[in-house]
């Protein structure tokens, strides 16, 4: 079908009314201008993703032709100076084409333009451009950065129009190419693989870092990536506070001025949690973008959701009670608590979202929260949890948003003398259908699952685990993929800045941040690994500290 007007403008609207998305891009932060070809690359592919979803689009030629370049600036990008037959947003249409269709050289493209005067008049062209014409403009007039950004918005375009169901010209090919490679080196060495860590983590954070921004006014000395920089720099290092750590920046670090640690502060706290929380989704969006088109990611489906708490608080926590909490195992210690939702299993284990827990706020509550923002960012199929949020009511809520869930059962006292029998008759599997009770004569069908654990130092009922789940036994094994997401909690509290202020949202933010870290960390090791090799094994083969390091030489653009 035939895109028009009403069809473009269902599109737009439905990308202004998403709740993680600004278009265009270069307008979204003070990192990105009107010539900047990462926002442009940002803008097709949000747009793209949208456009091929409705029903009357169903070209990747039409897309091509269509899409709006009117605000894009390629000047910084045109390497002639003199007067020149046709424009650059003309020609930067004309070779996505090209490259959608994967013509190695001009001819080819000549002669497509030759036989469909329709194509030729959407693009401009009055008459058919002579092939040297072409290889002049992608060779000399076009900048290296300007083919690159072809070649790669092709890919993403096509990946985009594939995942709608729109037959594309061409199967794009799902390797990033970060640098060229023709050796077909299957076992790369550490010197190779930190190499292309840092193409990746200079892509990646050119990407992910401008999704986070100050309310500053205009004509501020210091440039807000420095702000980034040092935030990331307190990663670097375990237990490092913002005094301690701006003072050492300013000596690491290749800017000319760099914030005083108070300084640092002051403009985090100026954050309201709800900003920090949109701009984290914002980051993992663009992060998962990135990771998305890979086959390596296409395994997602599965989401962890958990609560993790800081160090024990030790000071007066008069005025504080309802944010500095009490500990999960219920002693007598407080502590701050977060929650976050991360993908597990198969696929690459980045952080979706994190949010502070109040005291007063329901297990359902944080959940439903949680799960919103999961399934906005990517496709759920299972929920993971901790026998925390064993509770009739989060279990409802999951089966009536489609998902299954799989969640360990406190054991209460028909479930002791249940696994006692069990225990008796030497069964070490056992699964009965349960009827939990929600309220006013409504109910809640799930499964319990009894499963003995091996090599128990119990004798008694304690060797068995009761098990949640509302899809039968076979969910079951995908419990044991959660134990990623307290190993993915270790690293978290490793890239956390320190402090001993009692400020909830500076608390919240150095939480985010650190796990903002840890998700392009893991992408950072997936990418490296695809392109690398072809496949994604959990292991990383880079480490934190070489993408944090990395981070911290690359974060200063703009």
């Amino acid at each position: 079908m035939i895109s028009s007007n009403t069809s473009r403008r269902d599109v737009f609207r439905q990308i202004a009314q998403r709740p993680h998305v600004d278009w265009p891009a270069y307008d979204s932060t003070s990192l990105y201008d009107r010539s900047s070809l990462t926002a442009l690359s940002e803008d097709i592919r949000t747009v793209s993703g949208a456009w091929f979803n409705h029903h009357s689009h169903d070209s990747v030629e039409a897309f091509v032709c269509q899409y709006p370049l009117s605000y894009v600036v390629f000047d910084p990008h045109d390497q002639y100076s003199g007067p020149t037959r046709y424009e650059m947003p003309q020609l930067f249409r004309v070779f996505l084409l090209k490259e959608v269709y994967g013509w190695n050289h001009e001819t080819a493209l000549v002669d497509y333009l030759r036989q469909h005067s329709e194509t030729r008049g959407s693009l401009g062209f009055e008459s058919v451009p002579d092939q040297s014409t072409l290889w002049r403009s992608w060779n000399s007039r076009f900048n290296a950065d300007l083919r690159e950004t072809v070649e790669r918005t092709a890919r993403t375009v096509l990946i985009n129009a594939q995942k709608a169901g729109v037959t594309v010209p061409r199967d794009p090919e799902r390797e990033l190419q970060y640098y060229d490679d023709e050796s077909g080196e299957t076992n790369p060495d550490d010197q190779t693989i930190l190499e292309q860590a840092a193409k990746i983590s200079d892509h990646i954070s050119r990407v992910v870092f401008p999704a986070f921004s100050l309310s500053r006014g205009e004509g501020c000395e210091i440039h807000e990536n420095a702000y980034w920089d040092l935030q990331t720099y307190l990663g670097l290092r375990e237990r490092l506070a913002a005094n301690e750590g701006a003072r050492s920046f300013t000596y690491e670090s290749p800017r000319e001025r760099t914030p005083l640690g108070h300084a640092h502060r002051e403009q985090v706290r100026d954050l309201s949690i709800a900003e920090t929380r949109e701009m984290y989704r914002q980051a993992i969006g663009r992060l998962l973008n990135e990771v998305s088109e890979t086959e390596q990611f296409f395994r997602a489906g599965i989401v962890a959701i958990d609560i993790t708490e800081a160090d024990p608080f030790t000071g007066d926590r008069t005025g504080y009670e309802d944010e500095i909490i009490g500990t999960k195992e219920k002693t007598d210690e407080y502590a701050y608590q977060w929650a976050t939702v991360q993908l597990v299993g198969n696929a690459v284990p980045i952080v979706l979202d994190a949010r502070p827990v109040r005291k007063g706020e329901t297990r359902l509550e944080i959940v439903e929260d949680l799960l919103d923002s999961a399934e906005d960012l990517v496709h759920v199929d299972n929920v993971l949890m901790d026998r925390e949020f064993d509770s009739q009511h989060v279990l409802d809520m999951i089966s009536q948003r489609g998902l299954s869930y799989v969640v360990p059962k406190r054991m209460q006292t028909s479930e002791k003398a249940q696994a006692k029998r069990l225990l008796q008759r030497g069964r070490d599997r056992y699964e009965t259908d349960r009827k939990l009770h929600l309220g006013k004569n409504e109910w809640h069908e799930t499964t319990l699952i009894y499963r003995r654990k091996e090599n128990t130092e119990h004798d008694d009922h304690r060797q068995y685990s009761v098990f949640m789940t509302n899809r039968g036994s076979g969910h079951l094994t995908e419990y044991g993929h959660r134990w990623e997401i307290e190993s993915g909690y270790k690293s978290i509290k490793r890239f956390m800045a320190a402090t001993t202020s009692k400020d909830f949202g500076l608390r919240f933010f150095y939480f985010a941040f650190a796990c903002l870290l840890y998700s392009i960390w893991r992408a950072v090791d997936l990418l490296v690994q695809a392109e690398l090799t072809g496949e994604y094994e959990h292991s990383p083969v880079i480490t934190a500290d070489n993408t944090l390091t990395l981070l911290k030489k690359e974060t200063g653009i703009g």
